[in-house]
């Protein structure tokens, strides 16, 4: 995992293709898009932008993914993302392959982050996170996740 702001990505420390991808999405100005998947590039990196009220972490699932990274990017509001090291998610579901996801009731060693608007969070394959968890308080929150292809990694 690691965490940035989106208003100066190059200091976060990513590889060169992760970047990329980060600025693509940037460009395409996820603010001002309606939520639903935008095409970046093929299905190698692409974009869901969504908005939702935050929940208690009771009422949320981890998740994780084989295929892509996710590029959690807050766009407004507040959002708490609890996630683990690879290995670390109990309690799982079966693979849902096409979708490359699966749904976990538990984190070993669970750890979180809270991102403010203009922060973003990068989940690797296997490290399930569990993102939209309120505060306080349920709050509003628009966010974009950039889906990109671990093969563009491996190149």
């Amino acid at each position: 995992m690691i965490i940035g702001d989106s208003r100066n990505p190059e200091k976060a420390g990513l590889s060169p293709t992760l970047l990329a991808a980060l600025k693509l999405a940037l460009e395409a100005n996820p603010q001002g898009c309606e939520p639903g998947r935008h095409v970046l590039q093929g299905d190698d990196i692409f974009m869901n932008v969504m908005q939702f009220m935050t929940q208690p972490a009771q009422a949320k699932r981890a998740e994780l993914h084989a295929e892509y990274i996710d590029v959690q990017i807050l766009l407004a509001g507040e959002e708490r993302i609890d996630f683990g090291l690879v290995d670390s998610a109990r309690q799982c579901d079966e693979w849902h392959r096409e979708e490359d996801y699966q749904l976990c009731d538990e984190i070993a060693a669970m750890q979180s982050v809270t991102l403010q608007a203009g922060m973003f969070a990068v989940f690797f394959p296997g490290e399930p996170h569990k993102p939209g968890v309120q505060g306080t308080a349920p709050a509003e929150i628009k966010k974009a996740v950039v889906k990109v292809h671990r093969k563009l990694l491996e190149r």
